[in-house]
């Protein structure tokens, strides 16, 4: 298959000022482009063109492609879903049954943001933060290095993801890396996504 660089669902300049033009124009055409390119360049021979993306992704983390190859392909994933996780006046109130979810396995609303941006916060290096639907039904936080994401590690479905790599954030928030990820959950998280997905998979 042909992996190809999806449009953005909104404006350049929808998200400001939590998120500026600026970072959108470098992140997506040029750091998730890079992601595409590369991933088409080194899925040529790799015996996975015939799989879909997320069966690739599977793949490719489990075998000796758990490199370059599975680092693009696993970003361009993620960065698909990431755009689709924020909307311009994002945040707020989170849909009913999600909510409930919610403050059953973390005691509140308030408390599972916290610890989403402590595990922003405590990943070191290069990655992702991500509200996961574990394989036993209960919601937990963790974080990756690099591209991988839950789908790879198969251990149950991203329900939110937050990219803590420096230029997801640099050109607004200098190296405060903290404030970038309350902002991204207060004011840009598309609740309503996250809430679609957790109700199609739980």
């Amino acid at each position: 298959m042909v992996f190809e660089l999806p449009s953005l669902p909104y404006e350049y300049n929808a998200l400001e000022p939590v998120m500026s033009k600026e970072t959108l124009e470098y992140h997506h055409d040029k750091h998730h482009n890079a992601y595409v390119v590369n991933a088409n360049r080194l899925m040529n021979g790799s015996g996975l063109a015939h799989k879909s993306l997320e069966d690739a992704i599977k793949t490719a983390y489990l075998t000796a492609e758990a490199g370059s190859l599975f680092n693009n392909i696993a970003q361009h994933w993620n960065h698909i879903e990431f755009w689709k996780w924020m909307k311009p006046n994002g945040g707020g109130a989170i849909p009913g049954t999600l909510e409930k979810k919610i403050i059953s396995d973390f005691g509140s609303v308030e408390a599972m943001k916290e610890k989403f941006v402590e595990f922003g916060i405590g990943q070191f290096g290069s990655g992702w933060v991500w509200l996961v639907l574990g394989e036993e039904g209960k919601l937990y936080i963790t974080n990756t290095s690099n591209g991988i994401n839950p789908l790879a590690m198969g251990n149950g479905i991203a329900l939110l993801g937050c990219d803590v790599w420096e230029h997801s954030y640099y050109i607004d928030y200098r190296n405060a890396r903290v404030d970038y990820i309350r902002a991204f959950v207060r004011d840009l998280v598309n609740w309503e996504r996250v809430a679609d997905i957790f109700d199609q998979s739980y």
